[in-house]
């Protein structure tokens, strides 16, 4: 993101300022809002002053951050003052805009005073890892005021006033109740985590914009050790830069009134939580592959969350075997051949299979993506095969990379054992043909 992409209105009224927060603009004291659920992720689309964009809906982040434009020629921003940012990464921190009296936007769910902060950063990005233009993340503002229920089955959220009386009834039906804390603006759940030894009760951070299972900060507990069996492996990408750590297997895990036997745990090394400030007591996090496996409903006011298991419950914990990580890496044109069919004056487009009409083949040029190699885990089947950093892939299983997205891409990588895995790049103008067994090493 350049600064000449964002268009500031550096403008200071004359009048007070109200304090943020979002309105339901309908009678009906109730909203839905249609999300994006990619790598475990929540995208939203959100209006800001008028411009559509799209946000990561994360429970762990206090603040709205936009940190991208993308396309965009500009966006509106008001009564801007500068700070810095620090977050997960093994960086300093960042230099950032804070901006007030903005509008945003979803569906009739507004906020006429909100505030974002605007990271000038280049580098932190995520669209490339999930495959769609993402503009920034919408936290702690957005839960606030409202009882929040996301359905990840049906792929909404929706948005309720508390008096409303359909959801109160719904929730003691249907749902399971917890109690949570929100300290610094984030919600935090005791849960138990069982190890070979004994069970420890563990706070937590419920985390919607972590896409891993669980994450234990070794450094803030004594009870919880690394498995035997792990792996050190590329985690994410963090305010303050790249995170690295180990993930293992741990006997099991408690949420929702479910247990979840051997789910995969993350262990992020020291330097990347240096710069994180913890709450006390707080030992790591619960991220979307747990809370994902239900609907959850979020009552910060009344420090509550409810959860009801959906389909998802009883899949099982499964992690990249191939060691590879695949990003997004822009469009190219593309051009492909199709048949146009004359019938009756009618023009026909398919695939040449049908007969008895009149064929004419055509050529058109089409957008496709194109995805590269980002990162290569030490030791993994791939790198061991010969794939590296920065390779353009071409096919994957004999079939165009074309015809894929990262999310397929990223399931095929962790579907089952012993699955063989045929990937053609190009490197330095040059093709190559790698294959190799996803092996399960924890």
């Amino acid at each position: 993101m350049r600064l000449r992409q964002l268009l500031f209105f550096l403008l200071f009224s004359i009048y007070g300022f109200s304090q943020s927060e979002f309105q339901i603009n309908n009678p009906r004291g109730k909203t839905a809002i249609p999300f994006k659920f990619i790598n475990n992720l929540i995208f939203v689309p959100v209006v800001v002053n008028g411009e559509e964009l799209t946000f990561l809906l994360d429970t762990g982040v206090e603040q709205t951050i936009l940190f991208s434009l993308d396309d965009k020629e500009e966006v509106k921003l008001f009564d801007l003052e500068k700070l810095k940012l620090r977050g997960l990464g093994s960086k300093e921190a960042i230099d950032s805009y804070k901006s007030s009296r903005n509008k945003v936007e979803m569906k009739d769910f507004v906020d006429n005073n909100h505030e974002i902060y605007i990271i000038l950063d280049q580098e932190f990005n995520f669209s490339s890892q999930v495959g769609i233009p993402v503009n920034g993340i919408l936290g702690y503002n957005f839960f606030k005021k409202h009882i929040v229920e996301i359905d990840y089955d049906r792929k909404k959220i929706f948005v309720y006033e508390h008096n409303h009386k359909k959801i109160a009834a719904k929730l003691q039906k249907k749902f399971a109740k917890d109690s949570i804390t929100i300290e610094e603006k984030k919600p935090y759940i005791i849960s138990n985590l069982k190890t070979d030894n004994a069970t420890v009760p563990s706070k937590l951070l419920l985390d919607t914009g972590n896409s891993d299972a669980v994450w234990i900060f070794t450094n803030k507990t004594n009870k919880i050790k690394l498995p035997l069996k792990n792996i050190d492996d590329y985690l994410g990408r963090g305010f303050s830069g790249n995170v690295y750590g180990k993930r293992g297997r741990m006997r099991s895990f408690e949420f929702g009134r479910k247990t979840f036997d051997y789910p995969l745990i993350t262990f992020p090394d020291s330097v990347s939580v240096k710069s994180v400030n913890f709450v006390p007591n707080r030992i790591g996090s619960i991220g979307s592959e747990i809370i994902s496996r239900f609907t959850v409903v979020f009552d910060y006011l009344n420090h509550a969350i409810y959860t009801k298991p959906n389909g998802n419950i009883k899949l099982p914990f499964q992690f990249n075997m191939s060691g590879i990580e695949i990003e997004h890496a822009g469009l190219e044109w593309v051009k492909e051949s199709y048949e146009e069919k004359q019938v009756e004056g009618i023009k026909i487009y398919t695939d040449a299979r049908e007969e008895n009409l009149q064929n004419s083949l055509k050529i058109r040029f089409t957008l496709k993506p194109v995805f590269r190699i980002a990162s290569v885990r030490k030791d993994s089947e791939a790198e061991k095969a010969g794939v590296k950093v920065g390779d353009r892939i071409l096919r994957v299983n004999q079939h165009s990379a074309h015809g894929y997205t990262i999310e397929m891409i990223n399931d095929l990588l962790k579907s089952e054992e012993g699955k063989t895995i045929d990937l053609e790049v190009e490197r330095d103008g040059k093709n190559y043909r790698f294959k190799f067994q996803l092996r399960k090493i924890i």
